[in-house]
């Protein structure tokens, strides 16, 4: 037996007990006749003690020990006469009466502490050890206890946890697919699963009627500090319900997991929002709720004006927020936000700020256009009280505008300190736009995917008026991030080619690409919902962290890369040829 009790678990009630403690060295130093090793596993720190009166060799041993050194010991536990309140163990030590070395080590790249002095390429270069600090193994204990507590809850209301391919076929829609060629299908490909959204409808014509899973999902976008290209859905679909049931379950579920992980309780019902509202109030359909900075729509105000000043005159948008006590913001600060909103590039035409000041009187960077009359209107529409600064977009294009006011609404927050990681304030969007208009495309897309039910009040605008049309679907929100979303399903085989059509596919190539579900339709399809948490995103959100890496065993980097194991890589000539592909690399 390597070890009797883990390195976290002994207390002062075990004094006087034979131990064998098993685990990496975290440290060493030595105080006269004394050699002092602190040992470490995945459950907490033990002191080791090596006296050389005792035993001068085996201290001459402990003296040669580097860190992270794996190590095993035998020995007595003593109470500490110094103690340290900071450690679960900091009242007993270790009298070591044998010492083995189970594995030596080199010196780590980086210190293997709370605090390290390694960046993140360099950790996650070594993540094996990167995943031996307490934060980064706190995250994946978190993200444990909380796929338990999902799974139990889940069962609890007779869902069925059912495992569908990794390894399908290719859909043209949402973002781009991570494809697998096929050996013994030569010149075919599979497709990595950006969801298993088709499957999971699938499962409810079989009659499974109440499915979840907690699925691995990959697509190939650009990335950022919530995206990774392979993540972790907590995946569900239900028959027989409607909007109202499936977002009922599932805010259950979200109050369940914030009681139990942060002993923080949900309100009784969620605020449900409409996509237009949170556009018009925010500027985004994931809006952070913990702080106001509402937009406040100028457009009319401005035309009201009679002033001659092109910015204004010409935009069709101007919106504005208000930022409490920021009125001494300098002229550095300021020009430093009109350079934030410049970096943005989506079409705002600068940045017009009016301040405040604390005598009442005002000053602003478009004063020469407008009389202080006309500014203390301003203020007064945007409720602004003495000491508060009003920053204003304008733009030609109006949610290009709104989502680069939006920016500037999160900078101003993150600038004063507003994201508190410890309060939470959830919320739904729904009524998305079932469609949404693709620059690159040049068609109109699904917003979320082509099986959405359309608002049955909105049907016969499918005709002429599809961009007006309602989608069934609904996000959950919590700080800003769209923890999840899901949608009632079309399960009417008109309607489903309907859809197509609108979305510019023939019947052939429907067939092609959703025949499977097309016929299993033909088949007496029940009423349908589903809805999909990101696990990643909820573990970093309940953590407080600021990227989902930091609660992945095994994360890409901002390149997608896999600096640990230095993929994606060249495959060998003789690979290519068994799959008959050849390469022709453009510079």
């Amino acid at each position: 037996m390597y070890r009797s009790n883990t390195c976290g678990e002994l207390r002062i009630e075990n004094a006087g007990q034979q131990v064998t403690l098993a685990g990496w060295v975290q440290k060493s130093r030595k105080m006269g006749g004394m050699t002092f090793v602190d040992i470490r596993d995945r459950y907490g720190i033990t002191q080791l003690v090596f006296n050389e009166a005792d035993d001068a060799d085996l201290c001459a041993k402990a003296n040669k020990l580097g860190r992270e050194y794996c190590i095993q010991i035998k020995g007595v536990v003593a109470e500490r006469e110094s103690k340290n309140a900071n450690m679960p163990t900091g009242d007993i030590e270790i009298l070591v009466k044998e010492l083995n070395i189970l594995s030596e080590s080199v010196t780590p790249p980086f210190t293997i502490e709370d605090n390290t002095d390694g960046g993140d390429d360099l950790r996650m270069k070594y993540r094996y050890l990167d995943l031996r600090r307490t934060p980064v193994r706190k995250n994946l204990e978190l993200r444990h206890k909380m796929t338990i507590l999902i799974r139990n809850f889940l069962d609890n209301l007779k869902f069925i946890e059912v495992e569908t391919p990794i390894l399908i076929g290719s859909t043209p829609e949402g973002a781009r697919d991570f494809v697998v060629p096929s050996r013994m299908n030569p010149g075919q490909f599979y497709a990595l699963p950006q969801s298993p959204q088709t499957l999971k409808q699938l499962l409810m014509v079989s009659g499974f009627d109440r499915y979840f899973q907690i699925a691995k999902c990959f697509r190939d976008e650009d990335l950022r500090a919530d995206r990774q290209p392979e993540f972790t859905q907590i995946d569900c679909e239900m028959s027989f319900v409607d909007q109202e049931d499936v977002i009922q379950i599932f805010e259950d579920l979200a109050r369940h997991l914030f009681k139990e992980i942060r002993g923080v309780e949900l309100p009784a019902k969620l605020q449900q929002m409409t996509w237009h509202e949170a556009m018009r109030r925010f500027g985004s359909d994931k809006p952070d709720l913990r702080f106001g900075m509402e937009f406040v729509e100028l457009k009319e105000f401005f035309d009201g004006t009679g002033v001659d000043f092109a910015v204004f005159n010409q935009a069709n948008y101007i919106g504005g927020i208000c930022v409490k006590g920021c009125a001494n913001y300098t002229r550095k600060q300021l020009d430093q936000l009109t350079d934030f909103v410049k970096s943005q590039q989506v079409g705002a035409k600068g940045l017009v700020y009016v301040k405040v000041n604390e005598d009442g009187s005002i000053k602003s960077s478009v004063d020469k256009f407008y009389s202080q009359e006309i500014l203390q209107q301003l203020a007064q529409k945007m409720e602004a009280e003495k000491g508060d600064l009003i920053l204003i977009l304008s733009g030609e294009f109006v949610k290009k505008t709104q989502v680069q006011l939006c920016a500037l609404r999160l900078e101003m927050a993150e600038r004063l300190g507003l994201k508190d990681k410890n309060k939470f304030e959830c919320l739904w969007i729904v009524d998305f736009p079932l469609f949404e208009w693709s620059d690159e495309e040049q068609r109109l897309m699904a917003t979320h995917h082509p099986f959405t039910m359309p608002n049955p009040d909105d049907i016969p605008l499918l005709d002429e008026h599809p961009e007006q049309v309602r989608a069934k679907a609904y996000d959950f929100v919590c700080n800003g991030v769209e923890v999840g979303g899901g949608s009632l399903r079309i399960h009417d085989g008109e309607l489903q080619a309907k859809m197509f059509e609108i979305l510019g596919f023939t019947p052939e190539q429907a067939m092609a690409q959703f025949g499977f579900l097309i016929n299993a339709f033909k088949y007496g399809a029940p009423p349908h919902a589903g809805l999909a948490f990101g696990l990643d995103r909820f573990v970093s959100l309940m953590a407080g962290l600021d990227s989902i890496r930091d609660c992945i065993a095994f994360p890409k980097n901002n390149s997608g890369r896999d600096v640990m194991l230095d993929a994606p890589g060249a495959i060998a000539e003789k690979q290519l040829e068994e799959l008959q592909i050849k390469l022709d690399l453009k510079d």
